[in-house]
């Protein structure tokens, strides 16, 4: 007996099955999220690879727990409909305009537009106002929150340490 090769088309590529996951039951889903608490890490990472079907992240405790929490909830109930899935990746495509490098760098590492920064220094409470290009500080514009931070003490600072919205020495 001799067996044929499958030929594919140039330029298509074969996707690999996909693993079979195993199904929640619904009634299942509130105790095994309170046992996340006190599983031990081992179990979680156990837990992990049969539920998402690769190794575990080495990251903290807490973000492998609150992932298990959402893939349980997701097995039981269902993930994202099709149409909420394709109305993300629209709106991303409008954010990054396609653009893969963008997509990569975190979207939340500036404050959004609106948001008011407080910072008490020498018991006087200064407040700068996001904008979409620039910050607000006492009525005028400032191009960056070091230049806030430096008006403010005096002297030269990381705007986004003074304002804490990165720990020293990140």
């Amino acid at each position: 007996m001799t067996r044929t090769a499958k030929s594919t088309p140039v330029g298509e590529e074969i996707a690999p099955p996909l693993p079979a996951f195993p199904t929640i039951p619904r009634h299942e889903v509130l105790a095994r999220l309170a046992a996340l608490r006190t599983t031990p890490i081992g179990d979680l990472k156990a837990q992990w690879r049969t539920l998402f079907g690769k190794e575990p992240p080495p990251f903290s405790r807490s973000y492998i727990e609150s992932r298990l929490a959402y893939r349980i909830q997701e097995l039981a109930y269902g993930g994202l409909r099709p149409e909420t899935r394709a109305r993300l990746e629209a709106l991303g495509e409008r954010l990054d305009g396609g653009n893969v490098v963008l997509r990569r760098i975190r979207a939340d590492s500036r404050p959004l537009p609106g948001t008011r920064l407080v910072r008490e220094w020498q018991g006087v409470e200064h407040v700068v106002t996001v904008r979409p290009d620039d910050f607000e500080y006492e009525g005028r514009p400032y191009r960056s929150l070091s230049a806030v931070a430096r008006h403010i003490t005096g002297t030269r600072w990381n705007g986004w340490t003074f304002f804490g919205l990165r720990g020293a020495g990140a």
